[in-house]
């Protein structure tokens, strides 16, 4: 069994671990005590019938609530029942608008703004009011109509991966019915690079790699993932892999001590002891992944480990990968990435020991300036060492919302497939606009200029997501109608408002639809859930399906389809089998109850979905990476100061902008208002551990914030998203819109 290395600093330092282990046994007492505050109810919701609604990696469906799609018991995690546990809030009181002003809703935080219970009427503040009022359904669906029979380049969605594929199908549906391709998504924040890298490289931008893949492979190297945290069931299978030998390599330049060690609850020996999880742990410089993964090929290509049988029969443009690499100095390599060459070539020597690999990355990878440059960095090492397309073996973005990964399969994008819009168009009877439409950046930006006037956001909290948030509320009050589905309050909701008309409506969670639907794991699995309840009597909600079904009927009659009979989900389950590659056993879902693996995306043979059958390789360039100075900021500041690296991220307990709990148990933060720092960065500018310190952006500042010492690399903090994004304005990779949220540059001063 391969060792666990020290955890590696570019400089000489003691990591700093406020937990042993992640997971164990207070995942175990969270469970107890939601069981006891919610007894039945709780349970009645797990063992629905449906998928989870936390992260893609999927449960529940047909299979029953804590199954996944190969049948495995106990696959449930406290995400899961953290987000159950929101849903089954009781309602916001009849009153509650009334008594409380706009004023009062803005000053709470993520966390209060979650607990005020579920929305269970629909309200609308208008222009000049300090109140949000009750409204009811004709006038809503008469402000709809007359908001978006506007110019269709001036009308907008939005759309989170809360809902479900039917949804999205009908909201892009409508959209392009209306001629508008303005079809902004949350992925646009979080995997687009993954998307628009797969695609250029393979002809299919999700994972390549299954459940069953992942259980046969040997070696994972997991890139910029904290999935003791976000993904917790994802451990289970590199538990597993570790005690069949297998190696798992991990790249983030903050030390996750789940990572190092995780004590899964499906596991009683690991429960008790906890498990080995990082064979070799390596950080890097933030935004340098590039270079890390290009000295990795360097290697590799100089043991003569690289497969050139399968590059020259499968890929095209390998020579000048390897060209590029043999070309690029190990001096070059080690000075951007901030990692001695014997551990690059260490992991080097682990993946070519490996039979087959699996690279797996998350938002460390992609929320860079340079995003789509690490997918092909990381697609070319998988290439280079013939990691692609053969079981067991391949890429594989973890994706975070629970069907995040279905809206971009039903056409949500402002990238169409072709082959999604010729079947549209022949659905519709006409031509698609081919106006490009706005992604989430730019659609904030065409607002901020005045050019929308109408703005759908189906779940999400695009105020809340967006990394200037100063912006996000003027661009969004540049536009003069929103309407928000949800669930429960966002700070969205309060701080993102209309210049006219702001409208929120009160839908049902996805265990309450009265009506069938799916979902898509991260994996490509469709997964179909049953109808359900509320638990709210009297409450005046609504299904997402039926709710735009009526708008699209409101504005357009029954042309180019009878939008009502969309009402009916298993018609728009045949409709996707129609007009969607993949989905086709979506028409006889209903009937079979067989969920499925979409056709064409698992590759198990090196024949790829590009026109060629061939993998196309780029040569990513590495990227210049200028440490801040203190000069950047433009101030004198007192003797106590550092330019650091900032790295956002979300907290233990927290899933996307909503946060369950305050502080991070598995960091050792408190609260929201904490910077984590390497305690010999620390010592440096003579901060001491827990105290308040000033840290300045590009765009602004924070104050009384508290010092945690911690495991980040030497020149990198850590604060928490999205609280840290009214003081940052990260550059964008302009091909598919990523902020960089992972990579900013930050000073941090002593107060006063």
């Amino acid at each position: 069994m391969a060792r666990i290395l020290k955890p590696y600093s570019a400089k000489a330092g003691s990591p700093v671990f406020k937990v042993s282990r992640g997971g164990g046994l207070p995942v175990v007492l969270y469970w107890a005590e939601k069981t006891l505050a919610y007894r039945t109810l709780l349970w009645q919701k797990l063992n629905h019938k449906s998928a989870c609604k936390s992260c893609a990696w999927g449960t529940g469906g047909q299979k029953g609530g804590f199954r996944n799609e190969l049948n495995e018991p106990l696959q449930r995690c406290a995400k899961g029942v953290e987000s159950i546990v929101g849903d089954l809030q009781g309602p916001v009181a009849a009153d509650f608008f009334a008594r409380q002003s706009l004023a009062q809703l803005q000053a709470l935080s993520s966390r209060e703004a979650e607990r005020l219970g579920r929305l269970s009427y629909p309200v609308i503040l208008r222009a000049g009011s300090s109140h949000y009022e009750r409204i009811g359904w004709p006038e809503i669906y008469a402000i709809a109509q007359k908001a978006f029979a506007r110019p269709p380049e001036r009308v907008a969605s939005y759309s989170s991966g809360r809902s479900s594929n039917e949804a999205a199908y009908i909201l892009q549906l409508m959209m392009r019915a209306l001629g508008s391709n303005n079809l902004a998504d949350c992925s646009d924040l979080c995997h687009s690079p993954s998307t628009y890298g797969l695609k250029q490289v393979f002809g299919s931008g999700t994972s390549m790699v299954s459940l069953e893949d992942l259980k046969q492979s040997d070696c994972v190297v997991l890139i910029g993932s904290n999935a003791p945290a976000n993904h917790p069931r994802l451990m289970n299978e590199l538990i597993k892999l570790r005690e069949r030998g297998g190696r798992v390599i991990v790249v983030n330049p903050v030390i996750e001590v789940g990572l190092m060690n995780f004590a899964s609850p499906a596991f009683v020996p690991s429960l008790l002891f906890g498990s080995e999880i990082s064979s070799l742990y390596l950080q890097p410089d933030p935004g340098s992944d590039v270079a890390l993964f290009v000295g990795m090929a360097k290697s590799l290509i100089e043991q003569n480990k690289i497969d050139r049988r399968f590059l020259g029969a499968h890929t095209e443009n390998s020579q000048a990968v390897i060209e590029h690499a043999q070309a690029t100095s190990w001096q070059q390599i080690e000075s951007t990435c901030g990692i001695e060459r014997v551990l690059i070539e260490q992991a080097a020597q682990m993946i070519a020991r490996s039979e087959r690999v699996v690279f797996a990355w998350a938002m460390g990878a992609t929320q860079q300036a340079n995003g789509v440059d690490n997918i092909f960095a990381i697609a070319n090492l998988a290439l280079l060492t013939g990691n692609a397309g053969k079981p067991g073996a391949g890429t594989m973005p973890i994706r975070g919302h629970s069907n995040v990964q279905g809206f971009g399969s039903m056409g949500v994008s402002v990238r169409l497939k072709e082959e999604i819009r010729l079947a549209l168009e022949k659905l519709l009877g006409r031509p698609l606009s081919r106006v490009p439409g706005h992604d989430t950046r730019r659609l904030i930006e065409a607002a901020a200029a005045g050019q929308i006037d109408a703005l759908l956001c189906l779940g999400g909290n695009l105020w809340g997501a967006n990394p200037d948030q100063g912006q996000a509320s003027r661009a969004l009050g540049q536009i003069e109608t929103i309407f928000y589905i949800s669930t429960k309050p966002n700070q969205g909701h309060f701080h993102g408002l209309a210049s006219k008309q702001t409208i929120i409506i009160p839908v049902f969670t996805r265990d309450e639809n009265p009506h069938r639907t799916t979902v898509e794991s991260g994996n490509n699995f469709v997964r179909l859930n049953e109808t359900g309840r509320t638990h709210l009597p009297g409450a005046d909600l609504i299904s997402e399906v039926e709710f735009l079904t009526q708008v699209a009927h409101h504005l357009l009659g029954e042309v180019p389809v009878d939008w009502r009979r969309l009402q009916d989900t298993a018609y728009v389950r045949q409709l996707i089998a129609q007009t969607i590659p993949g989905f086709e056993k979506m028409a006889t879902i209903d009937q079979t109850r067989e969920e499925f693996t979409i056709a064409g995306r698992i590759f198990h043979e090196p024949v790829f979905a590009t026109p060629t059958g061939r993998a196309k390789m780029f040569v990513p360039p590495l990227p210049e990476l200028r440490p801040p100075q203190i000069g950047d900021f433009g101030i004198e500041p007192s003797h106590r100061a550092i330019p650091l690296v900032l790295v956002s991220v979300r907290s233990y307990s927290q899933h996307n902008t909503v946060v369950y709990k305050e502080g991070d148990s598995y960091r050792g933060m408190p609260h929201r208002n904490c910077i984590l720092l390497n305690p010999d960065d620390a010592q440096a500018a003579g901060f001491a551990e827990h105290e308040r310190v000033t840290v300045i952006g590009k765009i602004g500042c924070k104050e009384q914030v508290e010092v945690i010492f911690g495991s980040p690399k030497r020149g990198v903090a850590l604060m928490f998203y999205p609280e840290i994004n009214a003081i940052i304005q990260p550059p964008i990779d302009e091909r598919c819109g990523i902020p960089a949220f992972k990579r900013n540059p930050i000073l941090v001063v002593a107060s006063g």
